[in-house]
């Protein structure tokens, strides 16, 4: 086996470095207490479930709206509640927006609309057209959002592990390009505990399922793409997570600094991979507020 494919490191420590939830075996307990935690979101708060944004199973959402909806400005003007849309993680393989109802509670009481996303998963399609689902996503709440009483000219993005690659690279989507010319939907996001370099996965054991070519690895991956301009990209990694989840985005972060975009950087001490995901969702937390002040201030 080849030396060296990585950073120096050779496909077994490129597997150990990627390898999550061999690496954390209590996985499975996050897990099980997410889908607890959402159905009983669910079942207290309803929502719209199951909004279909695309013609494959997978593209669906759910929405949550806060309990007052709109509210009266100061002028007497009805005011729309913004919106985050959060994305799931699971190496773009697994897991389900349904696992993640339980992050909304405190974005709705804090007057947020928030909307979970899911995605056909790989192998069915490839990483590419996963990036293709999400920006489809996000443009229907573009323009469909105002018939659900959403404020679109507030959308944010935040996700989490792959749904912190796709929030990401929804940032960074040049949507003048895609979408006719329209300004750009998505006026920040949150990546936490993202994927930023695809390179690694290629060299790893992912690469029997993700299959990623090299078109996809230069065009899908974060770090190789900076935009001239950008909404806010708020950046967090748990502090135990492994030196290449660690190294991933310490890089991002000082190339956005470096081009002079906007990047803040929200430690999370002592959290792991997993764990890392609670933090969005804890009022009073640097990230939730860090995410709070961004969607405030849009």
């Amino acid at each position: 086996m080849p030396q060296g494919l990585y950073r120096g490191m050779d496909r077994a420590e490129l597997d150990r470095q990627l390898n999550l939830r061999a690496r954390w075996p209590e996985h499975a307990l996050y897990f099980d207490r997410w889908a607890k935690e959402s159905a009983a979101v669910r079942a207290r708060i309803g929502g719209r479930l199951d909004l279909a944004y695309g013609d494959t199973g997978g593209q669906t959402l759910d929405l949550f709206l806060p309990k007052n909806g709109s509210s009266v400005g100061p002028e007497g003007v009805s005011v729309r509640p913004p919106v985050l849309v959060f994305i799931h993680g699971g190496y773009w393989q697994s897991l389900d927006k349904g696992d993640f109802s339980y992050l909304a509670p405190p974005f709705l009481e804090a007057g947020i609309a928030f909307a979970s996303v899911n995605y056909d998963l790989a192998p069915k399609i490839g990483i590419a057209d996963i990036v293709a689902q999400i920006r489809r996503a996000i443009l229907w709440l573009a323009d469909t959002g105002a018939n659900h009483g959403l404020d679109v000219d507030r959308l944010y993005v935040a996700g989490h592990s792959a749904g912190g690659h796709l929030a990401a690279m929804a940032l960074l989507t040049e949507w003048a390009a895609i979408a006719n010319g329209r300004p750009r939907p998505v006026k920040g996001a949150c990546a936490i505990s993202g994927v930023y370099e695809l390179e690694p996965l290629r060299r790893s054991y992912h690469q029997d399922i993700l299959r990623i070519d090299p078109a996809t690895e230069a065009t899908m991956s974060p770090a190789r793409l900076l935009p001239k301009e950008s909404g806010p990209l708020i950046l967090a990694v748990g502090g135990e997570e492994t030196a290449e989840f660690l190294l991933q985005q310490a890089e991002l972060a000082a190339a956005w600094t470096d081009h002079g975009l906007p990047v803040r950087v929200v430690d999370l001490p002592g959290r792991n991979h997993f764990s890392a995901a609670d933090a969005l969702c804890m009022a009073g937390h640097p990230l939730f507020t860090a995410v709070k002040d961004m969607v405030d201030g849009g």
